[in-house]
């Protein structure tokens, strides 16, 4: 029999935090499911100042925090792509990547992704000229002149971030005035590196290999103009217009309103008995950090009353509450150290189930990140005796390769010391190729070992939130299939891969060193785009 929760939480942001630190601490046993990072998108956003009693914070180090808090009361955390809902009847089934999960209670913060604008060109030169991330790409646009689509909070704040990079920032603002607070908007009208042009939309990008050309038009008089590249140099396309709510799971089951967002009553009920949204999935006019852990309260306190009286009416027995943690978290620097103590302690629970030997082979040169790479790899050994450290000279660029008990390559290979937000996917690596691993669907193994031979190149930077998720699926096509290759290269130490790829966007695929892909993918993904290139 199954086991079921008193309630799963869909979308590990701060709505998904609030309800999680509610319900457990109710002592309700409770199951938070993330496919990507927890924390959500406010991770990426470098200063915080405007919630209530934290005079100054990054969204990564907000998020940190409630994470913990809902850890310490007892929630379960699990990264697991959701694939279906059951929503109907009091006993709710989630399926996911990594099983089936039920729940008498359902809270769904799935929240919201950036929109394309769908303007010629803009989806040709994604990666190549046009980005969606401050944080994750702002670095490839040093020295560039760049333009910023949009007019609200965002756009705002992420213009003043592109400061630091860009020799220049321009604008493009479709209304009459900002649409944000008066505060930042005051703030960006007197950055001396900013312009701002109103009521004006970008109509037209385009160049060859890379974005050379953008078009706009001036709606209030219906002006065309036009900005060329300056030779020799390149320019770049931040869209910040809005957001699309993530609502493909379950628009055909719950109301919603002409703008795909959930429509909740003063509970955060939905249409559904048992079912409540919390975030930026819901109907509301402000989101913000501060309205998401609003939401998380109310739905979590609405469940604490809910919950009792199904599982009374239905005779459900649910998982016992009990306090424990299987959060994996990001790496820490502390104390000249890779690996904190902390979080040693939080991946014991997950390596103590290796049933095989591993190693990591350090293909190293002189240099000071081959250094690096062999203290991370001590490092790492140390914690089970099921992993050992083995060390080769190359000539080729530096590497943590994972090898079989019997010294055999298994596919993959970090050109990166697995730090950020790739320590996660490092974990993963090791725990499927050393263990049962992460269960996956016959039918998906089938397909991915029916695969002919592919050379999979992923490029990443540490401080993106949407690259996990393609290095993951990745490096699990390279252990299903001994025939394929992952690599994986952090851009910061192999820059020539931009100019030889025309790089300026992560997550980042090359397939076979010739078909280019950008955005996040996952396994399903990577394979439709082998078997269609």
């Amino acid at each position: 029999m199954n086991q079921i929760y008193d309630a799963i939480i869909v979308g590990g942001g701060p709505a998904g935090l609030s309800a999680a630190i509610y319900l457990a601490r109710a002592k309700y046993s409770v199951l938070v499911l993330e496919k990507e990072q927890i924390g959500g998108q406010i991770t990426i956003t470098s200063e915080v100042v405007n919630y209530p009693g934290v005079l100054e914070a990054s969204g990564h180090s907000l998020t940190t925090n409630m994470r913990k808090q809902a850890e310490n009361f007892g929630a379960i955390f699990q990264i697991a792509e959701v694939e279906k809902l059951e929503l109907d009847g009091p006993k709710k089934k989630v399926q996911t990547n990594h099983g089936d999960f039920y729940a008498v209670g359902i809270v769904l913060a799935t929240g919201a992704h950036p929109r394309q604008l769908g303007f010629p060109g803009e989806k040709e030169f994604q990666g190549h000229g046009i980005a969606y991330c401050a944080t994750c790409d702002g670095e490839f646009f040093d020295g560039c002149e760049l333009f910023v689509i949009g007019g609200g909070f965002a756009a705002c704040e992420e213009a003043i971030f592109l400061t630091q990079y860009a020799t220049k920032v321009t604008m493009i603002v479709r209304e009459e005035d900002f649409t944000c607070a008066k505060t930042i908007a005051d703030e960006v009208r007197a950055h001396s590196q900013i312009d701002i042009v109103f009521e004006t939309e970008i109509i037209e990008a385009g160049g060859k290999d890379m974005l050379e050309y953008a078009v706009f038009r001036n709606n209030k008089d219906g002006s065309i103009w036009r900005y060329d590249v300056k030779e020799n140099q390149q320019f770049g396309i931040f869209v910040f217009a809005g957001y699309v709510p993530a609502n493909d799971l379950f628009k055909n089951q719950l109301e919603l309103n002409s703008g795909g967002y959930l429509v909740t009553d003063r509970q955060q009920k939905t249409s559904l008995d048992g079912v409540y949204g919390a975030g930026d999935i819901c109907e509301k006019e402000l989101r913000q950090v501060v309205t998401a852990v609003n939401d998380g309260a109310i739905a979590a306190t609405s469940l604490e009353k809910y919950i009792p009286q199904v599982k009374s009416v239905h005779q459900i027995e649910t998982v016992a509450y009990q306090k424990q943690s299987q959060v994996v978290e990001e790496i820490s620097q502390d104390n000249q150290q890779f690996i904190s103590q902390d979080i040693r302690a939080q991946l014991k629970p997950i390596l103590d189930k290796l049933t095989k030997d591993i190693y990591l082979v350090g293909n190293l040169t002189e240099d000071s990140f081959s250094l690096e790479l062999k203290n991370f790899i001590n490092e790492f050994s140390s914690l089970n005796p099921h992993i050992h450290a083995l060390y080769q000279e190359t000539v080729d660029s530096p590497s943590i390769q994972i090898y079989n008990q019997e010294k055999q390559p298994l596919g993959i290979a970090y050109h990166l010391v697995p730090g950020g937000h790739e320590f996660n996917s490092f974990v993963l690596a090791i725990y499927n190729a050393a263990s049962d691993g992460q269960p996956l669907k016959d039918e998906i193994i089938h397909q991915i070992q029916s695969l002919s031979a592919h050379n999979i190149q992923v490029f990443v930077s540490l401080s993106c939130t949407m690259c996990p998720e393609v290095v993951q699926s990745a490096q699990r096509l390279a252990l299903e299939n001994k025939n394929i290759q992952t690599s994986i290269y952090d851009l910061v130490h192999h820059p020539h891969y931009k100019e030889q790829y025309h790089i300026m966007s992560v997550p980042c695929m090359v397939i076979d060193e010739q078909n280019v892909v950008f955005g996040k993918k996952n396994i399903e993904d990577i394979m439709k785009i082998i078997e269609t290139a």
